[in-house]
């Protein structure tokens, strides 16, 4: 069955979201009030240990806010930072088989593997050994993931900090591009504490001290 979220605009609310673990005096996350409502590349930069880790898995419904509300419409699907802790098959098809949540014909299967792979520049890659690819090249795989299960918001957590620059490159023009694409809506919040990457965001805010900024353009924003 088709999910019926698939061709919908992704919205994320957070409002007056704080969260703390058990036995930590304070919160991690303290009164984070955010809204994503339409696609685009969305960047969260902070420093280690600012809470953006912990954003995420609020995101994704791992843990649940100590006060505060969360509202989620949207297919959300996850990049980790490192690859080989997400990619669980040998070959660049058999992990995109295990992604589609489809009842869907062999020629349907074919069609979306061929697209999703050229999505993120892997045309031709369908048959290729995971052992075989790139740090870079994994992070795109893990992308087209995303893709075929008809994810429309994708959370990358510092998806670029194990690769080197060319494939740090890759992975950014990735996400932009697809971000960037009218046709289908597609959202993605990028977590970093690589200042120089923000340039490639259509907006940027600073979780520091469990505060998350307003949203700001790239051009505009500076570190507090």
């Amino acid at each position: 069955m088709r999910d019926s979220l698939e061709n919908e605009i992704p919205h994320i609310k957070f409002k007056d979201v704080s969260f703390s673990y058990p036995g930590k005096k304070g919160n991690l996350i303290f009164k984070c009030n955010f809204t994503i409502k339409k696609p685009g590349f969305w960047m969260v930069v902070g420093r280690n240990g600012s809470g953006k880790s912990t954003l995420i898995k609020l995101i994704n419904g791992i843990i649940k806010p100590k006060t505060g509300v969360i509202n989620l419409k949207a297919n959300i699907g996850t990049v980790l930072q490192n690859p080989d802790h997400q990619i669980l098959m040998p070959n660049c098809r058999s992990e995109l088989l295990i992604n589609i949540n489809q009842n869907i014909s062999q020629n349907e299967i074919n069609r979306k593997i061929e697209y999703v792979l050229d999505q993120v520049g892997m045309t031709g890659f369908e048959k290729r050994p995971v052992n075989t690819l790139s740090g870079g090249q994994k992070q795109r795989l893990t992308i087209a993931c995303a893709l075929i299960g008809d994810r429309n918001f994708i959370v990358l957590d510092e998806p670029t900090a194990l690769l080197d620059q060319t494939s740090q490159l890759k992975v950014l023009k990735t996400i932009k591009n697809l971000t960037s694409n009218h046709k289908k809506p597609l959202s993605a919040l990028w977590i970093t504490h690589r200042y120089e990457e923000l340039t490639y965001a259509d907006a940027v805010a600073e979780l520091k001290n469990g505060f998350l900024s307003s949203w700001q353009e790239p051009s505009k924003f500076r570190y507090n």
